[in-house]
């Protein structure tokens, strides 16, 4: 089963849905902006994404910018600032197995397969 976190408000992640609807695949999806994740689960993407939890921080976000930039922050403060504001991980994350991918593009989906 293929797993997408979900921000229905965000055009990509809307594509992202819509392109892995139209590919036939049972699809668990998880608004993750209401269903808090835990740092196990946070921690398990960004391990399948095989980056930084700082690379998983949307930079532009004016939070982002007026609150934390230039800020030394460890890794388990960027984890636990994305529980909290989880309006600050890019996005949409789709997740198959042990691979992720963060979907700006359909296409990036099917790096998974």
């Amino acid at each position: 089963m293929i797993k997408i976190y979900h921000n229905p408000r965000c055009r990509k992640s809307r594509e992202a849905l819509n392109f892995l609807k139209s590919s036939g695949h049972n699809i668990d999806i998880v608004l993750y902006l209401t269903e808090k994740l835990t740092q196990a689960e946070l921690r398990e993407i960004i391990q399948k994404l095989k980056i930084t939890s700082e690379n998983l921080i949307r930079k532009e976000e004016t939070l982002w910018k007026t609150q934390f930039k230039g800020k030394n922050l460890v890794d388990s403060e960027l984890i636990n600032l994305m529980i909290q504001e989880p309006r600050l991980m890019q996005r949409p994350i789709v997740v198959l197995g042990d691979k992720a991918v963060i979907a700006r593009t359909a296409e990036a989906i099917n790096q998974l397969f």
